[in-house]
């Protein structure tokens, strides 16, 4: 019989911790996906992060880096720098990339390190229990705005892919979402091309991924994804933000 679907390799057998649900498992696929199809698993050095992806060590079976809270950026800015044969990406949260490594990750655009950033948006705060994020909608309720995101005394959500492409530094900035299957299919295409980006020595590449949270949401997980759809989407609008290739060749 002919195998036509099986576990990637770059992931262990490990049972995964998240929420039923939740979409940190297709991510988790998709990026094993591209290492596989780009045979680079044994030069490859992931960053985990501080947040609900915080034990992706016990995932992917390339080497794996614990980095601190927003600091991933700047970690894997140093391994890149030791080790400019390895491939070295950072899986992320909105709190630990736009929040508190907000800094890290501007600045490593503007250099145009050769680096690949997966970023998962989800609009909240998961590890922690659901408080508000910096990606979280106007009016949206989470345990730190039980009335509703006041714009006016927290600001407006910070669009990361739209504040990384107005710098000159980034060679590739994206945003794709995996509420259904032919998004999906898309944001596989990205993952992999940021990959080979970095392969290609182009530099900075970052996928920002429009995810669900069901339970800081208070959803069942079809509700989260009917959301990600009729309110996320609509404010993070899906597409290629930055691609100097592209550009080069007038596409």
């Amino acid at each position: 019989m002919a195998i036509v679907f099986e576990k990637p390799k770059a992931l262990t057998d490990a049972v995964l911790h998240y929420c039923p649900g939740c979409p940190h498992g297709i991510i988790h696929r998709l990026v094993a996906e591209a290492i596989d199809e780009l045979g680079i698993e044994g030069r490859t050095i992931g960053v985990a992060p501080v947040g609900c992806a915080v034990m992706a060590y016990d995932y992917f079976t390339c080497d794996m880096i614990e980095a601190a809270h927003g600091r991933a950026p700047a970690t894997a800015t140093g391994i890149k720098r030791c080790r400019p044969d390895n491939i070295v990406f950072t899986y992320q949260g909105d709190g630990d990339l736009a929040s508190i490594g907000m800094a890290e990750t501007v600045h490593a655009a503007a250099r145009n390190e050769n680096i690949t950033i997966i970023f998962v948006n989800n609009a909240i705060y998961g590890m922690t229990g659901g408080q508000m994020a910096p990606t979280s909608l106007p009016g949206q309720v989470t345990q730190t705005s039980p009335y509703g995101r006041d714009v006016k005394l927290c600001g407006w959500p910070i669009k990361v892919c739209e504040l990384l492409s107005t710098q000159d530094g980034p060679e590739y900035i994206a945003r794709v979402a995996v509420n259904n299957v032919k998004n999906v299919k898309a944001a596989g295409k990205a993952i992999k091309k940021a990959f080979q980006n970095q392969i290609d020595g182009k530099g900075f590449s970052l996928v920002e991924v429009v995810s669900a949270c069901p339970t800081n949401w208070g959803t069942t997980p079809q509700q989260a994804l009917s959301w990600v759809e009729s309110d996320m989407l609509p404010y993070y609008p899906l597409g290629v933000y930055k691609d100097r290739s592209a550009e080069k060749e007038g596409k």
